[in-house]
């Protein structure tokens, strides 16, 4: 696998541009490119840029739209764990589609096992079979959407973001200051 030189204003545009997209109003909750892009960040720049990357997004969701919680600090360990996995899953993997795809279906189910089902049941006395047979429809949709935004987002991230020397910081220094750098 090849390494990059951590690019943080493509990481910070990718975080931005997740971030606006959960903001959309009357999205579906389980809809989000979070996943999908933080597979290639991960895979691309390590562990601590993958579990910041959905960590954070987490964290500032909730904090922007109002709805912080104890479910917040839950969701966003979870998904930071996401990165961490991510980052070891893609070490010595080569950057295709399947893999994307493959790490999307297990990362959705492990994150929707932990967080859906022990929320409700932990915090608000909810029965384990009710939050069971709830969270059978949102992991489904939870699913659909991140396989696919896997095999559309994660390949296109990678190859256009992270692999693209002309979106590099000294580069897009160049544009606005030819004679700088």
């Amino acid at each position: 696998m090849e390494t990059y030189k951590k690019n943080w204003l493509k990481y910070v545009l990718g975080f931005i541009v997740c971030l606006l997209i959960r903001l959309i109003p009357f999205r579906p909750p389980n809809i989000e490119p979070i996943l999908a892009t933080q597979m290639p960040f991960s895979r691309a720049y390590g562990m601590f840029a993958g579990f910041s990357f959905a960590f954070a997004s987490m964290v500032l969701f909730d904090v922007i739209s109002g709805k912080v919680g104890m479910w917040t600090f839950i969701t966003a360990f979870a998904y930071g764990f996401l990165g961490l996995w991510a980052a070891l899953y893609f070490k010595n993997k080569n950057n295709n589609t399947f893999g994307y795809i493959q790490f999307a279906v297990m990362g959705t189910l492990v994150y929707d096992a932990v967080t859906g089902l022990s929320i409700g049941p932990i915090f608000f006395g909810q029965p384990f079979m009710e939050a069971l047979i709830g969270q059978i429809p949102f992991t489904a949709l939870h699913l659909a959407g991140n396989i696919g935004f896997a095999m559309i987002l994660s390949p296109l991230v990678y190859r256009f973001v992270i692999e693209n020397k002309k979106f590099e910081t000294e580069s897009i220094i160049k544009i606005f200051n030819p004679k700088q750098v």
